[in-house]
């Protein structure tokens, strides 16, 4: 019998592209999310041969509207291990309406760990993070940076660790979690810097680089963030954080002018230089020193393969792509 994994919030790009990395590695897998499955051109375990689809499994359901409907639908299928990618995940619209935010992040998770905390069947929770937990850093950090949060969206995900280290404590759930750096690749949401990027250029739009594009980040693919989550839900100890990171550090005007030379655009024509958003860190700097000494884990794609492939993924998507919107539509 395969191995069960269930992922929440497997509509999400991340989602996605872990079912996909799970079918392909013959696991059994159940996506829950709260709509219902988009464009094929955002899944990409749709693009896996029929026979790995025969092993997938999908069910519509919010954490916050029917929590009964997640637990029923997990319990059915009765994973060892679960990853949850489920959250309220921008950051500059959550000044707007934080209650959103606090209510799906904190809330709601809250929710399912009371739940899955008494559930025999469960192995392992991976609780899919973020580095936005520790605000703007200086210099590389470890996992055990102080949180220091500076968004209403990074205040609920640090409530949301915390509250889980409780629950480690009190009743020894399998929870471990993973923070990673930006992660990118084919099947993307659009608002997301690099597809976005791509498809400015291709329609010929001016790119808004909020703050000049001073920020910097580290890029990595999400086949690497895929292979590194199965092994954690696999391997990795209770209560341990791990940190998924490249050790190539890239200001965003940096990495926009380098999609600009890939795709022979002129960056002066495509970029439109605007103000900052509030509240938005200077840098996010992770050491994965963890995950490559204890998991045997090491980033595989280069930035320059995985810009590559994402502007071969917008090319052939082009015809649905140029239709859907750029920018991200809230849902409470």
């Amino acid at each position: 019998m395969s191995e069960r994994i269930a992922i929440i919030g497997s509509n999400s790009f991340s989602g996605a592209s872990f079912a996909r990395y799970c079918l392909a590695e013959g696991l059994e897998v159940l996506g829950l999310s709260r709509s219902p499955e988009p464009s094929a051109s955002f899944l990409p375990y749709r693009w896996l041969p029929t026979e790995a689809l025969a092993r997938w499994r999908f069910v519509q359901a919010d954490l916050n509207e029917h929590p009964d409907r997640v637990m029923s639908a997990l319990d059915a299928f009765a994973p060892s291990m679960v990853v949850n990618l489920a959250a309220q995940g921008m950051v500059a619209q959550s000044w707007l309406n934080p209650e959103h935010w606090y209510q799906t992040n904190v809330m709601a998770n809250l929710r399912l760990h009371e739940a899955l905390r008494r559930r025999t069947w469960l192995k392992k929770y991976v609780h899919v993070g973020t580095p936005e937990v520790y605000g703007s850093t200086s210099g590389v950090i470890a996992e055990s940076a102080p949180f220091n949060p500076s968004t209403p969206y990074a205040a609920s995900r640090a409530a949301c660790d915390l509250h889980l280290r409780t629950f480690i404590n009190q009743y020894q759930f399998p929870a471990v979690w993973t923070r990673a750096a930006n992660v990118y690749g084919p099947g993307q949401q659009l608002y997301r810097i690099i597809p976005r990027t791509i498809l400015s250029i291709r329609l010929g739009q001016k790119l808004q680089l909020h703050g000049g594009g001073h920020s910097v980040r580290s890029f990595i693919h999400i086949d690497d963030v895929a292979a590194a989550t199965l092994a954690i839900a696999r391997q990795a100890p209770t209560g341990e954080c791990y940190h998924l990171s490249t050790p190539q550090f890239i200001s965003i005007r940096a990495l926009v002018e380098m999609i600009c030379r890939m795709m022979s655009a002129d960056f002066a024509q495509v970029a439109q230089i605007t103000d900052d958003r509030p509240g938005k860190d200077a840098a996010y700097t992770l050491d994965s020193t963890k995950a490559r000494t204890t998991l045997g884990w090491t980033p595989t794609v280069s930035l320059e393969d995985g810009l590559r492939e994402s502007v071969a993924w917008v090319a052939s998507h082009f015809e649905t792509l140029r239709h859907q919107p750029l920018d991200y539509i809230h849902k409470p």
